[in-house]
């Protein structure tokens, strides 16, 4: 039996598709409440309650074999750090704990490419670079950067079998609950985008993702980064024009100006002038980083070529057009 964390994120949901279609017994551990109508006809065990909650979570890896553990949040605002911290490392602490109690096999961590330190601006990160909270930026890279040093600290006095894999950046379809991406792709359908940020990260397949995930978690205390194709934000708008047949002139703004639109952003928003988040701050810091990221162990150990993300921005723009 195979418990899923997070089952119903953008990752989750498509691991548990996959996973179930193979013919594996899956349970997922989901909050109260939850809409779980992308599983419908699906024979899930389904067990409710909160990461944080051991008792919880323990109760939930009774007979289980193997954890894939996915839950997380991801916060642009520095009002929910304390809610971040609470659920990535916390729950990562609540996973470990109840992995020793019940000797469980084998433990997939997804982490992030945001844990790790941050170096120069344009170098490479392979799985040898630091981790150190100290020295990454945003609640969200540094509570990923703890927990991913608590599972390591685990391996390392060999209390539990992890596998940590280190996504980059999450596109694709079937991304029910909208990530930032998928509401730029809608936001530029709507007509909605006229100015944006001029930068670029490395983006990835959520489908290949998880293909990465299923072979990762055969491997023991392993660390993979599952990264993709490094593109500009220009590029991105370039590929949807010709997708859609649009002719849609962005205009794109300096890293000054863009920080400087991002804190206006924050501002309005805090004071509930905006009601969603435009532009932060964090997202102009990230995409003026330029980094690239190594998946050559992932496509030597695993097989992993990830696709072109002109296929992944086009199957995800039908998917928006339809769901």
């Amino acid at each position: 039996m195979i418990l899923i964390t997070g089952a119903t994120g953008h990752i989750g949901n498509i691991l548990v598709k996959k996973l179930y279609k193979s013919g594996k017994k899956i349970r997922i551990f989901v909050l109260p409440n939850e809409d779980l109508s992308m599983f419908k006809g699906m024979n899930l065990e389904v067990y409710y309650g909160d990461i944080r909650d051991y008792n919880a979570v323990n109760k939930a890896c009774k007979s289980i074999n193997k954890i894939f553990h996915l839950a997380a949040v991801i916060s642009l605002l520095p009002l929910k750090n304390k809610l971040v911290y609470s659920i990535n490392v916390g729950g990562v602490e609540n996973v470990i704990k109840a992995i020793k109690e019940n000797n469980i096999e084998k433990l997939l961590y997804v982490s992030s490419v945001h844990a790790f330190s941050e170096i120069e601006k344009g170098a490479t990160i392979d799985e040898n670079t630091p981790i150190d909270p100290n020295k990454t930026t945003g609640a969200y890279g540094k509570s990923k950067a703890i927990a991913t040093l608590k599972v390591l600290n685990a391996i390392n006095n060999n209390e539990i079998n992890a596998t940590i894999i280190f996504p980059t950046g999450i596109i694709g379809p079937f991304d029910y609950k909208n990530s930032e991406i998928t509401k730029v792709f809608k936001n530029y359908l709507n007509n909605e985008i006229k100015i944006f940020i001029d930068g670029a990260f490395d983006f990835v397949d959520v489908r290949d993702i998880v293909d990465g995930i299923i072979k990762a978690s055969e491997k023991d205390n392993e660390k993979y980064i599952l990264s993709g194709e490094n593109l500009s934000m220009r590029i991105i708008f370039h590929y949807l024009n010709i997708i859609t047949g649009k002719n849609i002139k962005i205009k794109y703004i300096s890293e000054l100006n863009s920080y400087i639109i991002s804190y206006f952003s924050l501002f309005s928003y805090l004071t509930k002038m905006k009601k969603s988040l435009y532009l932060s701050p964090y997202s102009v810091h990230t995409l003026h980083k330029y980094y690239k990221f190594s998946h050559k162990k992932a496509q030597k150990d695993l097989d992993y070529n990830p696709r072109s993300l002109y296929e992944t921005i086009k199957d995800t723009i039908s998917w928006i057009c339809k769901y």
